[in-house]
């Protein structure tokens, strides 16, 4: 069965347990990944709202408003058959995290950066044990070793589908320790990602706002959201 097929084919979209968590059928038959193995999410939670994505399809199917669908899609054909490249790709972007790097004038935005930044390197350090250094300028200063190994072993606790949604996490926000936050839940998502924003709202401020640079950002804030809802629907039934 061809997952993106052209035309709504099915009457309704169910959830069915597995063995080894919760599946999607679609009339009884069950959805597959694109690489045909068997879409087994880890949670209800999340085979619910794949469900309903098939279930809100018209006569022709739609994969831009399936997120959850195509999320479970990654992790399965992609991010499980290569786990640690994947967590070791995202790991890496604590060495060069967007909040470690500083604008060194105008005053009025180092003052920006910093009451936005710092409390989220504080909670980094007293979370993780992991204290990322602070430079001016956007020159590649390296991080401490055990601080790096120690936000690593955090990315690589991560299942597969954890792991898919964080990946969006981090790179949409340029930022490791972002991204954990999410995670972790330690302020509301859409606060997290106005964190990312800093240096963009204060050009938007002096320069005026772009119509199209703006509505990339909203489609990047939308995808942000959106991730956090995934990894939080994939560990809902495990804490």
């Amino acid at each position: 069965m061809s997952e993106w097929a052209p035309k709504r084919f099915w009457t309704s979209a169910d959830v069915a347990e597995h063995e080894t968590g919760f599946g999607v059928v679609l009339d009884g038959r069950p959805v597959r990944t694109p690489a045909k193995s068997p879409l087994i999410v880890p949670t209800a939670p999340l085979a619910r709202a794949i469900a309903a994505e098939w279930e809100a399809q018209a006569d022709r199917i739609d994969p831009t408003t399936m997120p959850f669908t195509r999320g479970a899609n990654a992790a399965i054909d992609k991010v499980a058959v290569q786990h640690g490249e994947v967590a070791d790709m995202l790991a890496d972007y604590g060495d060069s995290d967007l909040l470690c790097y500083r604008a060194d004038s105008p005053a009025e935005l180092v003052a920006r950066q910093s009451a936005a930044w710092d409390p989220m390197l504080d909670w980094a350090a007293t979370q993780f044990g992991a204290r990322l250094s602070v430079h001016a300028g956007v020159m590649h200063v390296p991080q401490a070793p055990d601080a790096l190994k120690r936000l690593r072993a955090e990315v690589h606790a991560f299942d597969a589908f954890e792991l898919a949604a964080f990946h969006d996490l981090v790179s949409l926000s340029g930022s490791l320790i972002l991204g954990l936050a999410a995670a972790r839940q330690q302020a509301l998502a859409a606060t997290i990602w106005d964190l990312s924003r800093i240096d963009e709202e204060w050009q938007r401020e002096l320069w005026g706002a772009d119509e199209e640079a703006q509505e990339v950002a909203d489609r990047k804030k939308a995808a942000f959201l959106q991730a956090q809802t995934f990894l939080l629907l994939a560990r809902n039934d495990r804490g």
